[in-house]
This record gives C-alpha cells, sequence and structure tokens, in this order.
C-alpha cells in the first residue's frame, strides 16, 4: 500500500494527499457505584484530498487495504475534476514548497480495559468509604489514540501517534437550603498511555482530597457582587481565554470570514505584559501536552506566534490561507478524521508566563476575586466570550476569603487583555478538552494566573 500511495502522488503536478487513519478508545464510568460504561471502539479508514485551481476534491472510505485505497483516490481526483469544470477559481498553485518527515519510533500500546474498570471501581470504593457527606460521585477514566498515516504530493510522509488518558472525578454536596454544588477536576494523564500515568488508584487519593476540600467551601459559599472587578484569574481560566476568545479569532479562516482579528494584525491588542503562542510540540522548554510534528496537509510544524509584546503579529495558517495573506504556514491544518478534511485549528495555545508570584497578586487586591476553576466557554469572532465559574474565592485586603458558588465572567478579549497588569511565573496546561469546530478537536490550553479587570455575574 505505501509503494501504491507513492506511484499515486507521483507526478502530481499541484498539492495533494492521502491519509490512512486508525481511532482507538477506550472509556470506563462509574457513577456512585454503578457501572454506567464500559466500551471500547477502532475505527479505519482512508481519505484523500487533490487541489486544482483553488478547488478541493474529497473523498473518504472506512476500512483498509489497497482496493479501497486505489477507489478513494479515484474519487478524490474526479471530485476535484468535476468541482474545476463546473466553478473553476483560476488560484494560483499550491505546493507545500519543503516536505516534511516524522516517524513515530514507539508503537501502539494498548490497555487492557478490565484494568481501567479495576482502577475507575477502586478510587469509586475509596470516595464512597472517606466522603461520607457527598450526594454523588463520579469517575471516568478514558483512553484514546489516533494514529494516522500522510501522504503528499510534494514528497511529505508522516506516521503520527496521538495516545491521550485522563482521569475524571465530579462530586456533589447538598446545601442547607436544599440546593446542589458540584465540582469535577482531571487528575493526572497527559499524553500517552495508561501505564505511564496510573500505577495504583492511591496516587490519586490527594487530588481527590484536595476536590473534596473544595467542594465543601463551595457548599458554605456566597454569590459575588456582579459588575466590573479586580480579579487574579487562574491558568485554567488563562488557558480558557487563549483558545476560546483569542485563539479562534486568530484562525485564519476565520480571519478571512472577518473575525475581529482582521483589521487588528500589527496593532496593540494587549497589555505589553501579554505574549501568546500556539505551540507545536515543545512549549517553554518542555514536551507540550498534545505534540504535533507534521500537520495533515504535509507542513512541518512550528510554533504560531500570535501575540508578542502585546501585538498582534500572526494567525493561524493552512497552505491556502498561508498563501492568501503572504505567511509562512507553521502546520495548522488538522483533521480529526479520516472522513474530515483539514481545517485551521489550534495545537497547545498559551499564554507566556510573566515574573510575579502568585500569592504577590493575591496580596495585591484589596477587593476582588480569585478565580480557579471553569467548566465550559463560548466566544465568537468578535472576541466577545463568556465563561462558567464553577469554583473562586473572595479577596479581602489581600487575603482569600469565602468560596464562590457557581457564576459566570463575560467581556472582549482584546479589552481584557489590555487590563492586565501582573501574570505569575508559572504555566500550567488542561490537556484533557476538544475543540468543537465543526469537527472535534483534541487540543491543549493554558498559561500563568494574571491579574485583570473582568466582568463577573452575581446570583
Amino acid at each position: 500500500m505505501d509503494e501504491y500511495i507513492r506511484r499515486a502522488l507521483a507526478g502530481v503536478m499541484n498539492h495533494a494527499e492521502v491519509r490512512t487513519q486508525t481511532m482507538r478508545g477506550r472509556n470506563v464510568s462509574v457513577v456512585s457505584g454503578n457501572l454506567v460504561g464500559n466500551s471500547s471502539f477502532v475505527s479505519t479508514g482512508v481519505g484523500a484530498r487533490f487541489y486544482q485551481d483553488g478547488v478541493w476534491g474529497f473523498a473518504s472510505s472506512s476500512g483498509g487495504g489497497e482496493e479501497n485505497v486505489k477507489a478513494v483516490i479515484a474519487s478524490a481526483k474526479e471530485n476535484a475534476a468535476l468541482l474545476h469544470s463546473r466553478r473553476p477559481k483560476h488560484k494560483p498553485a499550491l505546493t507545500n514548497a519543503r516536505p516534511a518527515e516524522h516517524r513515530e519510533q514507539t508503537p501502539f500500546r494498548d490497555t487492557d480495559q478490565k484494568l481501567l474498570t479495576d482502577f475507575a471501581r477502586a478510587l469509586d470504593s475509596h470516595i464512597e468509604t472517606t466522603y461520607k457527606d457527598l450526594a454523588s460521585r463520579s469517575v471516568v477514566v478514558r483512553a484514546n489514540c489516533i494514529e494516522k498515516t500522510l501522504y503528499t504530493a510534494e514528497g511529505s510522509f508522516a506516521y503520527q501517534l496521538f495516545p491521550r488518558v485522563y482521569v475524571i472525578v465530579v462530586m456533589s454536596m447538598e446545601t442547607a437550603d436544599g440546593a446542589t454544588v458540584e465540582l469535577f477536576d482531571v487528575l493526572g494523564g497527559g499524553a500517552g498511555y495508561f501505564t505511564d500515568y496510573y500505577s495504583d488508584p492511591s496516587q490519586l487519593y490527594p487530588a481527590i482530597d484536595k476536590l473534596h476540600t473544595e467542594l465543601a467551601a463551595k457548599k458554605e459559599g456566597v454569590f459575588p457582587n456582579a459588575g466590573e472587578r479586580l480579579c487574579v484569574i487562574d491558568s485554567e481560566i488563562a488557558g480558557m481565554v487563549a483558545h476560546e476568545a483569542v485563539g479562534h479569532t486568530t484562525e485564519a479562516d476565520l480571519v478571512l470570514a472577518g473575525s475581529v482579528a482582521a483589521t487588528n494584525l500589527h496593532k496593540q491588542v494587549a497589555s505589553p505584559l501579554i505574549s501568546l503562542t500556539d505551540f507545536a510540540h515543545t512549549a517553554f522548554g518542555q514536551p507540550a501536552p498534545l505534540p504535533v510534528y507534521v500537520d495533515d496537509e504535509g507542513t512541518e510544524c512550528k510554533d504560531a506566534v500570535i501575540i508578542k509584546d502585546g501585538i498582534l503579529v500572526g494567525y493561524m495558517n493552512n497552505l491556502e490561507s498561508a498563501l492568501h495573506f503572504g505567511m509562512e504556514p507553521a502546520g495548522n491544518a488538522r483533521a480529526y478524521n479520516y472522513s474530515d478534511e483539514p481545517l485551521v485549528r489550534m495545537r497547545n495555545t498559551a499564554l507566556h508566563p510573566g515574573q510575579d508570584k502568585l500569592a504577590d497578586m493575591i496580596a495585591s487586591v484589596e477587593d476582588g476575586y480569585y478565580l480557579t476553576k471553569t467548566q465550559n466557554g463560548q466566544a465568537d469572532t468578535t472576541g466577545e466570550f463568556m465563561f462558567g465559574i464553577t469554583m473562586g474565592y473572595e479577596i479581602k485586603n489581600g487575603k482569600l476569603g469565602r468560596a464562590l458558588r457557581d457564576t459566570t465572567i463575560s467581556g472582549v478579549a482584546f479589552n481584557m487583555l489590555k487590563t492586565v497588569d501582573m501574570l505569575s511565573d508559572t504555566v500550567s496546561w488542561d490537556f484533557a478538552g476538544y475543540c468543537g469546530k465543526k469537527q472535534p478537536m483534541p487540543v491543549s490550553m493554558g498559561g500563568p494566573a494574571i491579574r485583570c479587570k473582568v466582568n463577573i455575574g452575581g446570583r
């Protein structure tokens, strides 16, 4: 098959790509002692895409085998020719001038389903016997892997594995007035396999105890005073701002559709303290949580610098948009499944750290809030956002006060980032999420804690 695909792409004068892919997943869910989810899946298929004078021909099919690959390639070529004959765009040739290559050296390692179920049951049993004040509890264990092999007409080749594993614990309590408060956290995990991160359930007991302590404080919590407030926003929420409220506005396809970034290139959009990068595979001298070495158009992945010292300096591109904007592509074209075409997507998007200590940032606030956890967020192409806040504390005279009940923060990202005057000197990552832009995509987001002004909701 390798030889056939190379022959099929030999002599193609414009960009073309063939991608074979296998998706694997194992999921276990235990809710209050009941095993409610216990599943695994494997899916395999092939997708091919050909570019002809501004139009794309794409085809895909499930399953493997040389005959299936031949049929998909033939269909993609026919689709490109048909679309070109009906509506030619006469755009310049689209080629990736510098072919890239990456070969994963570590083979895929599967995990026995029983290992996951036993681990989840053991965690649930510990929570049940240790914390008698809970109204409900859930333990979710997920181990997924995307395996891709990519060939392009320019000669790029990539064999990449994207394994990811994590454990989620959810707890709830009833308040004195009959309401229910809930809190969850991702405990450990990252890019890799289950046994890379989890050897014994007891290693997660301290994190579970911290989660329970926070939930108990939230149970007695208060609602914040609504309005614009000075807040210290912890790294989890800062990462959400980086991804949802800034990152999406600087994806080139959304820029072309009229996002706020379209008119702000080379302009100040944030405090001079703010720099933001979509990292490829290495961030701040360490491996990024979800490393990508070659994107699904065959482009070598590099860091895409978005904001530098408060100035919007670039976009995230695919080959086509990079040609349009006169920018160098950094490998941001990603497809989730074999049946998906590559879109401009983020990888590891983060704000850069500053030089402040978190304790000093909190001590600097006379009357405000320290916000630590978010459950969801949404933003539009204007940069306007609203995030749900599931954990936080009052700050009174530079000291943490009462915990907060669920609330929201909102604003316009570029306006909010202009108020940032302190950043912590450490970065943490959220690596367990999926981005939902037309097709799901594993992503990671991160940053330091930031001090800024933001609108916060009340009761």
